[in-house]
Order: structure tokens, then sequence, then C-alpha cells
């Protein structure tokens, strides 16, 4: 659905934060958000997680929801679950695809049933024999929990010496653990917007990998928009939207993809809120095409008339006055001061 004028939104929320280990990135996109939705007219304020949200939603006082919460909570299907049953309308998708994609090894699952490229893997518990695992993946593998983002947890292990480590690490997160053939070749992700598959970025970072640090700190990591030439693109834009559909994602996200030395690309996971920061890359691939911050927000915020949702109150919340502090008033899973 397209929206020319900003008073159709209604009072949105954008909620950031929370208390998963991605809180500081989310807040950090949040502020973005607000502010790039602020300078088109919304009349949009933040809030920092869901206790918070739900107690403002109950009261009545907002249209919609712009979600920027990273990882647990945010894109595990629990927030578009309370927000479905309220009856208030949210950005990108809806409970299945959240909690699918949040969980890699069933995403894995549904891509393999649909013939769609992954790196093979095993499932691991911890206490299991890890070497027992990797007998049949062999070295190098990557190890990480199976229900965190932004590189959290995720250790490359290139010797066995350092495959204990390696769990231990991604243990201390909850949930079962992925040991997956590692890709040697090139890193891709493409974001999708509304249906359609932004140009893919070719990530080179100028360690050994795309860890957290040159995610979200580094300066000297590259990133080449398009990453592809035109068969390239027309190839993994496709897949993309393949993978994403199938993983019931809807609205917009990002794909993450390798492709080994011979040009074979692997689907890696899906992201259903990625990072609207300085370093984040669905902005980038947006720009490439001509789509600048502060309308990427505006059509992301559109995306919330795709969960077919009506909220009968509001026309009530646009007309509320009421003011909301900022995040940084409040701790994490605290109420608003």
């Amino acid at each position: 659905m397209s929206i020319t004028d900003p008073r159709q939104f209604g009072r949105v929320a954008v909620v950031m934060g929370g208390n998963s280990a991605e809180r500081d990135v989310s807040l950090d996109s949040g502020r973005n958000v607000l502010e790039a939705l602020k300078s088109r007219g919304v009349d949009a304020h933040g809030i920092d997680g869901i206790p918070a949200l739900l107690d403002a939603l109950r009261a009545g006082h907002f249209a919609r929801v712009f979600n920027i919460l990273h990882g647990r909570g945010g894109e595990d299907g629990v927030l578009q679950g309370a927000l479905a049953s309220l009856g208030v309308p949210v950005t990108g998708s809806g409970v299945l695809g959240s909690a699918l994609s949040m969980d890699k090894i069933r995403t894995k699952q549904v891509w393999q049933s649909l013939g769609l490229p992954t790196p093979r893997y095993v499932r691991h518990r911890v206490g299991d024999d890890i070497g027992t695992a990797i007998e049949g993946l062999g070295l190098p593998v990557v190890v990480k929990p199976s229900h965190e983002g932004s590189s959290v947890g995720i250790t490359r292990v290139r010797s066995l010496a350092d495959l204990q480590a390696a769990v231990e690490l991604a243990a201390r997160y909850d949930g079962e653990l992925v040991v997956e053939q590692m890709i040697l070749g090139e890193e891709y992700t493409v974001g999708v917007l509304q249906g359609q598959a932004l140009p893919s970025i070719r990530i080179v970072p100028a360690g050994e990998f795309y860890d957290y640090h040159a995610k979200y700190v580094a300066e000297d990591t590259q990133y080449i928009c398009p990453g592809l030439d035109e068969l390239g693109e027309t190839e993994v834009r496709e897949l993309t939207l393949r993978a994403f559909e199938a993983a019931g994602c809807s609205g917009w996200g990002r794909v993450d993809l390798m492709r080994d030395r011979s040009g074979n690309f692997y689907l890696l996971e899906v992201n259903t809120t990625p990072g609207m920061t300085s370093h984040s890359l669905v902005p980038k691939a947006a720009k490439v095409v001509g789509i600048d911050f502060q309308e990427l927000c505006w059509r992301i915020l559109e995306t919330s008339w795709e969960s077919g949702i009506e909220n009968r109150e509001s026309e009530r919340a646009a007309r509320d006055d009421s003011r909301f502090p900022t995040p940084d008033s409040r701790p994490a899973g605290g109420r608003l001061a």
C-alpha cells in the first residue's frame, strides 16, 4: 500500500532496545529510524522494549508499530504474536516468518525440503559428542547458536583443537547449536523491500571474517554494490526472493549468502529486522537504486498494512496528544519514566 499523507499512519511507536544480545545495535537503529520518520512528518515516538510498548498500546496511545528490535523478542514472533492479539499493525514479517527465520535449523530444513541450496550442517545439543557431530562434515566448520543474529556467538573452526572452545561460546546462548559446513568464497547479502530484491552487496572485510566488529565498528570493511554482474544479479535476487518467501517472511528483510569458488550460491539465514545503523546493509543497497534513508523508513512503515490488521483505535490514537520519553530515559526491561 502506498501512503502519501503521514497522518494516515496515525501515531507510530518505534520500538527499539529491549534486552536481547543486540540491544545496543537496536537502539542505534531505532534512533535513526525515529529521526527519519519525524523528518517526513510522521507522528513517531520511541519506546524501549516490549513491556513498555504493550502498556502504551493497551492505553490506546498508538495506531501502529515500527519494529526495530533486533534478536530475541523482536524477531522471533513474540512481539508479532502480542501485537496480533491486540489488533495492532506492525512492520515486517508476521508470527510465522519471524519465528521460523529466527531458528536457523528449521529455516534450513524448509529450504532443503524445497531444494534450495544451503550449507550442510548438523544440529548439536550441549552435552552431545561434538566429534561425532562433525564426522560427516569435516573441517572447516562454523559453530553458532541457532537463535541469535549479528554474528553473536559464532566461531569459524579450522582445527579440532579449537572446536570445544567454539561450542562453549555458542552454548552461552539458549537453544540448540548449528555446526555448519564452512563455504570458502565470497559473502553476499540481498535486501528485500515490499516484494522486490534490492541489489546485492559483496562484503569484503579487512580481516578474515565479517564478524561483529567488522559489521558495526570497523571503517575499513568494503561494500561493493551491486556485487555481481547482470547475470549473477538476476540469479541471486531470484534465489533471495524464493528463500524469503519459503521462510514465510514478508514486508522487508535481508538474506545472507555465500558464493563458493565455483560460483555456486548457498543460503545462510534470513534477517527479518535488519540493522538501520550507519554501517547497515539494507540502507546501502536502497541508496544505490535511489531510495534515501528517509524514504526507506517510510516504505518499511508502509509494510505495516501488509499484516491485514485493522486497528480500531487508529483515529483516537492519532488525536491523542500525550508525550512519551525517549528510550534512553529508562533501563532495559523497565517502564518508561
